[in-house]
């Protein structure tokens, strides 16, 4: 389980069809060993190797059809996360890594002190997004501003721009979505009922 909020970044090392390969700052890479779990842009992996600075994980075909990863590469910026403990502060949500489906960047408009983005959600995974809901952006925790006709837009603090990925999004730029784990469950839970 993570919380949506973004403590480091790394760079794409390598890219196969069956793995990923990281390379993350040295405080992170410290704390990762073999079969830990670490998100990347808010996907869960899991470590499958790790040398010096940089760790590989395996990734599944499902993965790769989920996510923006087919688009990575060598070089690209992205967002690391790691699990929560018992001692972390919930300061986001509960994201759970298991990234729902790939929106589309529409927009960015830098307004005062905030970036807004606009982007597209698929069908699949609109029901999930409300105003003022959490919606998981490349592994950030966000609030979502508005929704309307297949977008949402979010609005991101200077810090979080400046500290995650974001400050390098464009429009057309392919992000991976998680929605709220709670919506989920309520749903499934009033289906069966």
């Amino acid at each position: 389980m993570f919380t949506g909020i973004i403590t480091h970044t790394g760079t794409v090392a390598n890219k196969t069809r069956t793995t990923l390969a990281i390379h993350a700052g040295r405080d992170i890479a410290r704390a990762l060993k073999r079969g830990d779990s670490v998100a990347v842009n808010g996907a869960c992996l899991t470590v499958a190797k790790k040398s010096g600075d940089t760790f590989v994980a395996d990734v599944m075909p499902e993965t790769f059809k989920r996510t923006n990863f087919s688009i990575l590469t060598a070089k690209r910026i992205v967002n690391l996360e790691l699990p929560t403990t018992p001692q972390t502060f919930l300061s986001g949500h509960i994201v759970q890594g298991h990234v729902d489906a790939v929106g589309t960047v529409k927009e960015i408009r830098k307004e005062k002190n905030q970036h807004t983005l606009l982007i597209s959600v698929p069908k699949q995974i609109s029901r999930y997004i409300a105003p003022k809901g959490s919606v998981t952006v490349n592994g950030v925790s966000l609030t979502v501003i508005n929704y309307r006709s297949g977008s949402f837009s979010v609005c991101v603090i200077p810090h979080t721009w400046e500290s995650t990925m974001f400050h390098t999004l464009k429009p057309k730029d392919l992000v991976n979505l998680e929605a709220d784990v709670l919506a989920k469950y309520i749903e499934s839970f009033c289906e069966k009922r």
